[in-house]
């Protein structure tokens, strides 16, 4: 059976904001373009723009669960980012100017928890975007899982809540933990599959409303032994994805 690409997602700015795409041209050993190219660093955080960081020296979904709300758009001419929020007016701003920087601030402020490190800079680290693992990962996500845990839930659950790359349908549920150690190709690229994602507490907030109403890791835990979903994979052969591409196992 063929299974397709369904969706195409990129996150411009880690953790806020995400940006449906109908097609993307991968390169080897990159990122998605477009995506986690830039992180807001707490006034705790050692990170800068030398090198990769790990996910908690940044403003994130995981502790502050209202950015999970935000929607982005990225210019990729002129690097202009716009972002919306239900409760917030629509921004746009230049993520690498550092005199947006007070007004980005000020937009997001509001969003954050009283009691969290604020966030003070954004960093952007050349030639790769700022994932949760230190190489540079495409997080491949399956319907079918989705659907299973949606099903153990006992309620509908937004899919965005997986802050996901590519999804497909595989129709089995955790079919894709299965290509762990082998290559996958999608559209034009290959992928070869390291990991599977482990999930943090942004997962149980609410994409549209920011608020925490569903307790996706005791379900996963509860029902398969895990907190995982979806795969990390990394680009060993560049070329352009579109929506309804075949997924294939190589």
């Amino acid at each position: 059976m063929t299974h397709q690409v369904t969706d195409i997602w990129r996150h411009p700015l880690k953790s806020h904001g995400r940006e449906a795409l109908e097609n993307v041209t991968m390169i080897a050993g990159q990122t998605m373009p477009g995506d986690r190219v830039w992180a807001v660093a707490h006034d705790s955080s050692k990170a800068d723009d030398t090198a990769w960081a790990p996910c908690q020296n940044f403003t994130r979904g995981a502790k502050a669960p209202q950015l999970m709300a935000i929607d982005a758009r990225l210019d990729d001419v002129s690097g202009q980012l716009t972002l919306r929020h239900p409760d917030r007016p629509e921004l746009t701003f230049d993520p690498d100017a550092a005199e947006d920087l007070p007004r980005f601030l000020d937009w997001s402020q509001p969003l954050l928890p009283a009691n969290r490190a604020a966030s003070a800079r954004i960093v952007r680290v050349p030639g790769r975007g700022m994932t949760d693992t230190d190489f540079p990962s495409i997080t491949l996500c399956n319907w079918a899982s989705h659907r299973a845990v949606e099903q153990a839930i006992g309620h509908d659950l937004s899919p965005l809540r997986w802050r996901g790359n590519i999804w497909f349908d595989l129709d089995d549920p955790w079919a894709e933990n299965e290509w762990l150690g082998r290559e996958v190709q999608v559209g034009e690229a290959v992928f070869a599959v390291r990991e599977r994602v482990v999930r943090c507490q942004a997962t149980t907030a609410n994409p549209e409303t920011g608020e925490r109403d569903a307790d996706t890791l005791k379900t996963l835990k509860d029902n398969w032994g895990h907190q995982d979903f979806s795969v990390y994979a990394e680009v060993v052969r560049g070329g352009g994805i579109r929506l309804g591409d075949a997924v294939k196992v190589l």
